[in-house]
This record gives C-alpha cells, sequence and structure tokens, in this order.
C-alpha cells in the first residue's frame, strides 16, 4: 500500500478555495486504498506568525476544517508537525547535505531576496525542513500544487545524495501534480488569496457571509439585460458548487434576462448555506470545544511518531550515531 502526505500550512481559516481546491480534493483521495498523512505544518507557519494565540488559533480552525470536512482520522494519520520534534533532528541532517547555491535559488527565498532584512534563518531553510516532513515517513507520493514544485524535486534531490554516500536511508518520494486542479476565483475575479484580500470564509455567520458574498465584483448591466454567465465572478464561483443540473438552470437564467447579479448573488448565498450545512455546524462546534482537536492531532502525533522513530532509528545507524 502506497503512503500520500499531504501538509498545509496553518495561517488562518481555510476560506473557500482553500476548501474546493484543496481540502475536499485531499480528502477525496483520502478515501482511495492507499496509506494516507496529513499534517498541520504550525513549525513552517512560524516564520511569519510571531503570536502564540494566533498560531494555536489557526491550527485548530484548520484541523477543524479538515475534520468537519470528513478527514477519517482514525485510519489514516493526522498530527500537528511540531508534535513530531524527531523531524526537526532530521532537517539537520539534511540541511549538512545541501549546498548553499539550492536554497539561494529556492522561491521560498529568490521572491523576498530583494527584502533581505525581512528573510530569517528559518525561512532561508524552508526547503530542507519540507524535505524531513516528507522523508520521514517513507512517503510514496506528494500532491502539490504547481508552486510547489521545486521544493519537492529538492527533497527528491537531497534523498538521492543521501542515499548516494548511505545507501537505503530513504524512499525517494514521487511528485503527484493534478492537473486538472483549479484556480478558485475569490470575489475580485482574481485567484482567491488572503493575501489578496478578496476570499470568501464559509464558516462567518450567516449574515457576514451574505454580506461577504454582495461584496463580489460584476459588471453594471440592468436587471433587464440578457447577461453572459462565463464572465461573472458569481457564476464562476457557483459553477465549483452547484450540481450540473443547477449550473445549466444558473447559465439559463443569465442567458433569458430579467436576471439581476443581487440576485445571482442571493441563489450563490442559499447555495452554500445548503451544501455545507453540516460541516458549517461541525467546524463551529469543534472549535467551541478545541480539546476535541487537541485530542484528535495528539493521537495522530503518537501513531506518526512510531514510523518517524523508525525511519530515524534507521538514518542514525547508518550515519554513525
Amino acid at each position: 500500500m502506497k503512503r500520500v502526505l499531504t501538509g498545509i500550512q496553518s495561517t488562518g481559516r481555510p476560506h473557500l478555495g482553500n476548501l474546493l481546491g484543496a481540502i475536499i480534493p485531499a480528502i477525496r483521495l483520502s478515501k482511495n486504498n492507499h496509506e494516507s498523512l496529513f499534517f498541520i505544518a504550525d513549525l513552517h507557519s512560524f516564520t511569519t506568525i510571531r503570536c502564540a494565540n494566533d498560531l494555536k488559533q489557526n491550527t485548530y480552525a484548520t484541523a477543524a476544517a479538515w475534520i468537519a470536512f470528513g478527514f477519517d482520522t482514525k485510519n489514516n494519520y493526522f498530527y500537528r508537525q511540531s508534535d513530531v520534534p524527531q523531524v526537526t533532528e532530521l532537517a539537520w541532517y539534511l540541511s549538512c547535505f545541501t549546498p548553499f547555491p539550492m536554497l539561494a535559488n529556492a522561491h521560498s527565498f529568490k521572491d523576498k531576496s530583494d527584502r533581505l532584512s525581512q528573510v530569517n534563518a528559518g525561512l532561508f531553510t524552508y526547503p530542507v525542513l519540507m524535505a524531513a516532513d516528507i522523508l520521514l515517513y517513507d512517503a510514496n507520493i506528494v500532491p502539490v500544487g504547481k508552486d510547489q514544485k521545486q521544493h519537492l524535486e529538492i527533497t527528491r534531490d537531497l534523498a538521492k545524495a543521501f542515499n548516494y554516500k548511505y545507501p537505503n536511508s530513504f524512499i525517494v518520494p514521487e511528485i503527484s501534480i493534478d492537473k486538472k486542479s483549479q484556480i478558485i476565483p475569490g470575489i475580485d475575479g482574481n485567484k482567491m488569496s488572503k493575501s489578496y484580500d478578496n476570499t470568501i470564509d464559509i464558516f462567518l455567520s450567516d449574515k457576514k457571509l451574505r454580506k461577504r458574498i454582495m461584496q463580489i465584483k460584476t459588471d453594471s448591466k440592468p436587471v433587464e439585460a440578457i447577461k453572459n454567465p462565463e464572465i461573472c465572478n458569481v457564476f464562476n464561483l457557483y459553477r465549483f458548487i452547484a450540481s450540473e443540473n443547477q449550473v445549466l438552470e444558473m447559465k439559463k437564467k443569465y442567458q433569458a434576462g430579467n436576471f439581476g447579479y443581487g440576485q445571482a448573488k442571493e441563489e450563490l448565498y442559499n447555495l452554500v448555506i445548503d451544501k455545507f450545512h453540516n460541516e458549517r455546524n461541525k467546524f463551529q462546534f469543534l472549535m467551541n470545544n478545541t480539546e476535541i482537536i487537541e485530542k484528535e492531532l495528539r493521537k495522530g502525533a503518537k501513531k506518526a511518531q512510531v514510523i518517524a522513530d523508525e525511519v530515524l532509528n534507521r538514518v542514525r545507524s547508518k550515519i554513525g550515531y
């Protein structure tokens, strides 16, 4: 049985783009015939988040979203990165095999290299810790977006270099890029991202969620005008959530005229409320009872540590420790 590993940074409450583009597909993948490891990368988040309460609450919110949307924590691995400290020891061993130019050319550093005063050592060595996250668990497959492909290639290069000196230390993971992955538009039509301040948080109260959806940008065509749904931000969000029949019905309304953007936004709002009713309730319940989340994460960490100890002991013995 192949082992699939996925990690996500806890930078805040998951928004609709995170859910549709990453979380729901990953949960669907975890139900296939393989072993799934999912971890919340709170050590990576520490490169930018300095508030203890924010770090903790972001972790809880990320975990609550995965549990609320049906991730099977009993038959898979679900843990917090910092609860498995073996990863930092392995990161040190790997760093001793990492050439400086490799890190200097990594996107995580290069994108900020013009502002070196804002770059800390943790951010610079981000790809090494990411490699340790993967190699520590003998992961066979790592699904990533196109923006993370380079970091996975670094992981593979480090594993091969280490194996050349110390044979059979690591499994060299396969890179799995979902070519069908969709870019979820935000309220302004650009990719939904916290950095663009264009996200939709489905876990808001009904009133606040409706207000946010009503802020989706549209053109100024009057209610009676025939509209092209393909270039409408409201419709392009609706189609990611609705069934095929619902999408066809909505398209007909756009093309028939006498259907305003306010009505389209109202339909999108009602769809989100209906579609994610149970998940929203479960998320709120978990956030009000974080001891349940804490229990799940600690239980998952104990399971993950069994694999981590096995791999780390293997590496230690090959090095000579």
